[in-house]
């Protein structure tokens, strides 16, 4: 009994007519009519009672129908199954980023994603600009998060609605723990931990040494850093006072250590970049794509 011959038996069921039956299925008459009578002796029942103007089924008929309806929603729930496999997305996708709040956004669409698509696997890599970019071009990430500045020209990117603010971590016993904001004066005589990242950047131009100004090459830069987490140590143990992003170091209640902005505001946009004519995995597409309808990118 072929499944293709039910189909065709209980399209004649549902329609009342061979013709009409004939008609849907894109068959000849004569051939549909063949193929039921074949179906009648293959079983040894008569299915329909044949009339001049229609069929109307017989016990057997309906109970064939009952059976056949439950076998084809069977087959075609197996198929669905198995075709939804095939189309299953699984793979890897690689992201390096500096440490940056920011990640809570690319979290979300990890999240978002997860459910839908659990065979994804997804790999952070942490590291500065410099890290981050060779990572790219060596292909060894899909991904880089970079925070501003940095040069994106070699790179296809994305701007991430999100702006993190720059500030000073410091103990909370320090001078300056008193001020509900930090100015460049503030800093001109004190020890700073410094990112290697935006002390190399600062010779480029941008908003540090637009920040200083002609401060600058009066700081009294002790230590450098590329991880904010070792520089939160340092100042803990009394080394300096960082520089640092918002909302990377602990500086709750229970820690010794505060926040204070610049003042003025000194604000770093984010992007997110991939590599210009890089033929990204099922995996690294999709997450992309999750990504531009998170922030409504066309």
């Amino acid at each position: 009994m072929e499944l293709r011959v039910l189909r065709y038996f209980l399209t004649v069921a549902r329609e009342g007519s061979m013709t009409a039956a004939a008609d849907f299925l894109h068959v000849t008459q004569p051939t549909l009519s063949r193929q039921i009578k074949d179906l009648e002796q293959e079983l040894g029942k008569k299915l329909f009672i044949r009339s001049s103007h229609s069929i109307i089924l017989t016990d057997e008929g309906m109970l064939l129908r009952k059976r056949a309806e439950n076998i084809v929603d069977l087959v075609e729930k197996l198929e669905t199954e198995f075709h939804t496999m095939e189309e299953t997305i699984s793979g890897n996708v690689y992201i390096g980023s500096g440490e940056t709040e920011a990640m809570k956004q690319i979290a979300r669409v990890v999240k978002h994603l997860q459910v839908r698509y659990p065979n994804i696997r997804y790999h952070l890599y942490s590291g500065n600009e410099d890290d981050v970019t060779e990572r790219l071009d060596k292909g060894l990430l899909d991904f880089g998060i970079l925070i501003q500045p940095a040069d994106i020209s070699k790179n296809n990117y994305i701007n991430i609605p999100a702006k993190d603010v720059w500030g000073v971590i410091m103990r909370k016993d320090s001078p300056l723990a008193v001020k509900d904001t930090i100015t460049a004066a503030d800093l001109i005589n004190v020890p700073l931990i410094c990112s290697r990242q935006a002390l190399k950047q600062t010779y480029s131009k941008n908003e540090f040494m637009d920040w200083f100004g002609e401060d600058f090459d009066k700081l009294n830069i002790v230590t450098t850093y590329n991880l904010a987490y070792n520089a939160s140590i340092m100042v803990e143990e009394g080394i300096g006072y960082a520089l640092v992003l918002d909302k990377i170091v602990n500086t709750s209640s229970d820690s010794n250590l505060c926040f204070r902005p610049l003042e003025p505001r000194v604000e770093s946009s984010l992007n997110l970049v991939w590599k210009k004519h890089q033929v990204l995995s099922a995996a690294a597409e999709l997450f992309l794509n999750e990504v531009r309808r998170k922030f409504q990118i066309i």
